[in-house]
């Protein structure tokens, strides 16, 4: 019952990195352009303008990666480390869509501006997502039913042979219970013998 939902996740989670590894590729000409600022091609200064966005994606997907780890874990990343994101993201928005603000033209926002905000969608339901379909996963698993007093009494009743010495420690080990119930049971025990 578990397997498929382990599946989907798996494919959930490796569509949503694809998703957003896609979207920073495609920034990655706009801010080069940006950082370029109309120097010739392969000059120092258009070169080293394609450094800047790996410098600034390779951060955030460190950061979404370490979040996503730790959700699992339950720690909660602190202040810096949600700055950290949210910059690297607003970074890589403003760098993409500044020369379609620039031009006026609603049409190149738009297209500019949508895959970096898939890319912050996307990072801020990747680690919930993740951490849904694991909770969807521990919920489908079968429930094991609890063992009752009357149970336990039974198991004990029918172990116990004549010459047995009924102590907590002998429940247990015949049981298999815990330490409170086993005094309980062992004075049940007792009691039953004392009455046949």
């Amino acid at each position: 019952m578990s397997e498929p939902i382990e599946r989907v996740a798996t494919q959930v989670d490796r569509l949503c990195w694809t998703g957003i590894l896609l979207g920073l590729a495609f920034t990655m000409t706009n801010v080069q352009q940006f950082a370029a600022a109309g120097a010739p091609a392969w000059s120092l200064v258009w070169c080293a303008a394609w450094l800047l966005d790996p410098m600034v994606s390779l951060v955030l997907l460190a950061i979404l990666r370490a979040e996503q780890v730790t959700a699992r874990h339950g720690v909660h990343m602190g202040g810096w480390v949600r700055g950290a994101k949210w910059f690297t993201l607003a970074a890589t928005y403003v760098m993409n869509t500044w020369s379609a603000f620039t031009a006026g033209s609603a049409a190149l926002v738009v297209l500019h501006s949508v895959p970096p905000l898939v890319v912050f969608v996307a990072a801020e339901a990747v680690t919930e997502l993740r951490d849904k379909l694991g909770a969807a996963v521990v919920n489908a698993m079968p429930k094991t039913p609890r063992t009752s007093f009357a149970d336990y009494l039974a198991m004990a009743q029918a172990a116990r042979t004549p010459g047995v010495a009924v102590t907590p420690a002998w429940v247990r080990e015949v049981t298999g219970c815990s330490r409170g119930l086993s005094s309980r049971l062992a004075a049940a025990l007792v009691k039953n013998r004392g009455r046949s």
